[in-house]
């Protein structure tokens, strides 16, 4: 497997181990040496304890599964959260007076920054210590999360969310190295990952049961006052099983200029998405943030290409692996986070349900989601990570396809859970092969980066996704607010998504890598 070439040349750690590499495609092993520094202390190498004897194997087997315990519920918190707000908005509209545009970005302040601030998240966890890093975004996400849920006005909700979005950014590239690097290359990393996968797939799909139980009984503030606690919780178990760890770097510079650049240029593309529902395509009131977004994103392109340490290394995308992987990240984002609001809004603009009852009726999509994570690194042993993501594309566009024909008196086993099903089914199987392929092609140096842009590239897809599929859904509604008109405009989403995540299998098996390519 070629791997990505360092930033500068890692200094040797007495105590690095040489570990096998496992190759994504057929899980087989390649010799490969991790340089990582790890804090000195009891229990500083991941995944092991100094002197231990006789027990050492069961030790490191426990602290192995705290760690990823505590990692992965880092995970299910900040992924939770893009969705979680999906039943609560129809409450919080009323509460606090949000308009339509309103209600969306809602969500797109949370997905935009956690989306445009990763990268520097994923270099920082490299440069100043994946568990320090871990640790103050948990703070950040938390403290924000308590100032949303006491918001009395508006503009103090998305404001929140957009701090909230940024602790995530800090706190979950953390996730995925530390998992990686507690855990020994080969089909006990690929499980871990296919587990953290799964965590982060169920935070998402976990979102509207959760969120419904809080808003119906308690009220929507508790959809961002649950973190509070929660996150407590995990930064307890943080700092008890954590272990430090860091990339050896020659030099510790991040760059802001970029993280500045593409978040901001992400939210004006965003912004300009959403005023398409009022204003049409070809509006100054359109096409101005558009232009200007593109230019933003432009710029921080350029700055990439010519600053000595960058954000994100255009040379990551020259390892087809990589850049193959994070396409499919965004395409298959940008369809299944899509899916939970229009889901949600369905099932309660449409058909009627409370929040709790739409909740309760995502639950076996929940499920599915996660069983689509678990079951992917079993078949990747039998056909190759490629032809699996592809086949969770599949399975996916069919069950996108299956809702698109859903009706304004649609039954729940026909209009919900059938679809349902294959649409998340379908988005856990391709997730877990995306992110090994990815993660499997960086550098020991660069692995806090890849993850980084390997969230980046989802919940970016997410942010991006959700605009444009709900301006299509508007475009067709013409303004319109009965059950038929709403219908047809989710529907019409639910084609367009269909449609994309088609075009996703296709760019998969012509570009992602076959065995001999890894």
């Amino acid at each position: 497997m070629s791997h990505v070439p360092a930033g500068s040349a890692p200094e040797t750690d007495p105590r690095s181990t040489i570990e096998p590499e496992v190759d994504p495609e057929t899980g087989s092993e390649t010799g490969s040496e991790i340089g990582t520094e790890t804090e000195t202390g009891p229990g500083s190498e991941p995944g092991s304890e100094p002197g231990a004897g006789t027990g050492a194997v069961g030790t490191r087997s426990t602290r192995t599964w705290a760690v990823i315990l505590a990692a992965c519920a880092g995970q299910f918190l900040v992924v939770l959260d893009v969705s979680v707000v999906n039943v609560a908005l129809p409450s919080m509209r009323t509460d606090l007076g949000l308009s339509t545009i309103g209600l969306q970005w809602v969500l797109n302040a949370y997905s935009i920054a956690f989306a445009g601030f990763m990268l520097l998240g994923g270099r920082a966890a490299d440069i100043f210590g994946r568990k320090r890093m871990f640790l103050a975004g948990l703070v950040v996400f938390t403290a924000a999360s308590l100032a949303g849920g006491l918001a009395q006005e508006g503009w103090q909700l998305l404001a929140a969310r957009g701090v909230q979005g940024l602790g995530a950014a800090v706190l979950a590239p953390a996730t995925l190295t530390i998992l990686t690097a507690a855990v020994p290359a080969g089909p006990a990393r690929t499980r871990a990952i296919a587990t953290w996968a799964a965590v982060g797939a169920g935070g998402g799909a976990a979102g509207g049961l959760v969120g419904g139980v809080l808003t119906d009984v308690l009220s929507w503030r508790w959809v961002l006052l649950i973190n509070v606690p929660a996150g407590a919780l995990v930064l307890v178990a943080a700092v008890l099983w954590l272990t430090e760890s860091r990339a050896k770097e020659a030099r510790r510079r991040l760059d802001l200029p970029g993280a500045v650049l593409v978040t901001g240029g992400l939210a004006v593309v965003a912004y300009g998405i959403v005023q398409t529902e009022q204003a049409g395509w070809g509006a100054a009131a359109t096409l101005v943030p558009l232009l200007g977004g593109l230019l933003l994103l432009a710029a921080f392109l350029l700055v990439e290409a010519r600053t000595k340490q960058p954000l994100m290394p255009l040379r990551l995308f020259r390892v087809r692996a990589v850049s193959a992987a994070n396409a499919g990240m965004v395409m298959t984002g940008s369809a299944s986070f899509a899916m939970w609001f229009f889901m949600t809004v369905y099932a309660q603009n449409v058909l009627g349900y409370t929040p709790l009852e739409a909740g309760l009726a995502l639950i076996p999509s929940s499920l599915s989601v996660v069983l689509g994570s678990k079951l992917a690194p079993l078949v990747m042993r039998r056909i190759g990570a490629r032809h699996v993501a592809v086949l969770g594309a599949l399975v996916g566009a069919v069950g996108f396809g299956w809702q698109s024909m859903m009706t304004a008196d649609g039954t729940f086993l026909r209009t919900i859970l059938g679809p349902g099903i294959l649409m998340m089914a379908g988005a856990g199987l391709a997730m877990t092969p995306l992110a090994a392929l990815a993660t499997g092609s960086a550098a020991p140096g660069e692995a806090g980066l890849v993850s980084g842009l390997v969230n980046t590239s989802r919940t970016m897809g997410g942010a991006i996704g959700l605009a444009v599929l709900s301006t299509v859904a508007a475009a067709r509604t013409s303004h319109g607010t009965g059950p038929g008109a709403l219908t047809e405009g989710y529907a019409l989403a639910f084609r367009a998504g269909s449609g994309l995540l088609l075009a996703a299998a296709v760019l998969m098996f012509v570009w992602l890598p076959r065995h001999s390519d890894t």
